[in-house]
């Protein structure tokens, strides 16, 4: 077999078998097939798509490109979650910590930045000293004594899409919606969870950019899932604006902690409630009984107590426990002023994240340095009234000619009007 046929075929359109999808999983893995490969590969399946059956064989190779997750000696329900990857979108590290705190097991394989969103293992190596890669023995002897962490999928685990991970991020095909389905449903396969919530984002913030997009990435995720014997259900969830305020990574850990404490961003707390609450029900619990568990969950301090011990697990240093804001450095900042008077509406979500990574929040090519205290700080939501002048975001930076890139692009993100826009929801659906 030839990766040069490969690459012709589904450059001409064609259905790839399952065999020339795992040689080419497994290769790439091996380091048989270079990055220059399988870059031609990548981009022809975005041009061209994929089959069902060809997304199901190459969730299923990138799973065999490793080992699994055992994690039947852990004691209560095994549970998953995942984003298909939005600006601001924090909400792993407030839905981790409810679930665990009310007694589920979450072993949580996250990835780093894609393109204009960011990735929960970079917002977590914000907090000093603490580790997200690990090899099985430490992650099994956390899980045991904290029943909940967020790490890096190991070396031995879908090391394929390690490598595919990285690849597509600096090579523009991160948007392909089977590679998108394949990328996330091989990790949440290979780390054993008994079942699964996908937060499938829809917007111009989002890989999904219509409703229809989002509900055929969230159907193919679910049937890859439920092939394979897990309880899959996906919410899908508005990103036409950042979730929360903050958009950088520190900045995004120290709002989580705030939802955890029960002082966040309304629409962070819906977005996470929903996501938690949608995956107890599909375990047999009561909705609304859960909504109950995990808000009192936040009220009574059980949430943030048990993100201090996982962050602590992890190897954090101390003085974060007390005072989590300790995580952000300083940095030089620039104020993006009102235009004009009216009501805010965003125009374009995906500009706010490619304003925080020219701040200095994410990569645009493989090895680059992230900042963990550069992003943006919003002021204001779709639908706020402000005057002309008045602050609607904060941009934080290490490098003054990156904030000058970076307002720009920012700038034209906002847009102003005299009529009040109608609001949009924030939870679009649920899919099971």
């Amino acid at each position: 077999m030839d990766i040069l046929d490969i690459i012709e075929k589904k450059k001409k359109g064609q259905k790839l078998s399952s065999e020339e999808i795992s040689f080419f999983a497994a290769g790439y893995a091996k380091g048989d097939i270079p990055d220059y490969q399988a870059s031609a590969l990548l981009m022809a399946i975005c041009i061209n798509g994929m089959h069902s059956d060809e997304t199901a064989a190459l969730t299923k190779a990138i799973v065999e490109s490793g080992e699994t997750l055992d994690l039947s000696g852990l004691p209560g329900i095994k549970v998953d979650k995942h984003s298909n990857g939005g600006v601001g979108d924090k909400a792993s590290l407030v839905v981790v910590p409810m679930l665990a705190s009310l007694g589920y097991t979450v072993i949580k394989a996250s990835g780093r930045g894609l393109g204009h969103t960011g990735g929960t293992l970079d917002k977590l190596e914000s907090i000093g000293g603490l580790v997200v890669g690990m090899d099985m023995d430490r992650l099994m002897s956390i899980a045991e004594r904290t029943n909940a962490l967020i790490c890096e999928q190991s070396p031995m685990i879908t090391p394929a899409d390690k490598k595919l991970y990285a690849l597509r991020d600096v090579t523009a095909t991160v948007d392909s919606p089977s590679l998108i389905a394949a990328s996330i449903m091989s990790k949440k396969i290979a780390c054993g969870a008994d079942a699964i919530v996908l937060d499938v984002k829809i917007g111009s913030g989002s890989f999904m950019k219509t409703l229809e997009d989002g509900q055929a990435l969230a159907r193919e995720m679910i049937s890859i899932g439920t092939s394979t014997g897990k309880k899959v259900s996906a919410v899908l969830t508005d990103m036409g604006q950042p979730l929360g305020y903050a958009v950088g990574n520190a900045l995004e850990v120290i709002e989580a902690a705030n939802t955890l404490k029960g002082s966040g961003p309304g629409d962070l707390l819906e977005v996470s409630i929903e996501l938690a609450s949608t995956l107890m029900a599909s375990v047999g619990e009561d909705k609304a009984a859960a909504v109950e568990k995990l808000i009192g969950s936040i009220n009574s301090g059980m949430a943030y107590s048990k993100f201090v011990q996982i962050i602590l697990a992890q190897g954090a240093d101390e003085v974060y426990a007390d005072n989590i804001n300790l995580i952000l450095e300083p940095r030089e900042s620039v104020v993006l002023k009102a235009r004009e008077g009216g009501y805010v509406y965003i125009t374009d979500c995906e500009a706010i994240g490619k304003a925080s990574l020219e701040c200095g929040a994410g990569r645009k090519q493989l090895g680059d340095t992230i900042d963990s205290s550069a992003g943006i700080m919003m002021h204001v939501k779709n639908g706020d009234l402000v005057s002309a002048g008045d602050p609607v975001a904060t941009l934080y930076s290490s490098s003054s000619d990156k904030l000058e890139i970076a307002l720009g692009l920012l700038d034209g993100a906002f847009g102003y009007c005299q009529a009040k826009p109608d609001a949009v929801e924030t939870i679009l659906g649920t899919l099971s």
